[in-house]
């Protein structure tokens, strides 16, 4: 999954956000218990890509008060 830009997820409509939010946090939950289990990740900076874009989403929503 591509990391989002602010303007692609202002593009989005309310529900396309809470779409990929959903999507995004499946995917940390699936990266941190890889990590937690002593796998090592294919990439190591994939777990704070997902955490900012996650907090950028979230703020977008509560710009436009979606939350």
């Amino acid at each position: 999954m591509a990391i989002l830009r602010l303007n692609e997820i202002r593009d989005m409509s309310p529900q396309e956000r809470m779409d990929e939010l959903d999507k995004m946090r499946d995917e940390l939950v699936r990266e941190r218990a890889l990590s937690s289990a002593g796998g090592a990740p294919d990439n190591p900076g994939r777990i704070g890509e997902l955490r900012r874009t996650i907090a950028r989403v979230k703020t977008i929503q509560k710009e436009m008060k979606e939350i």
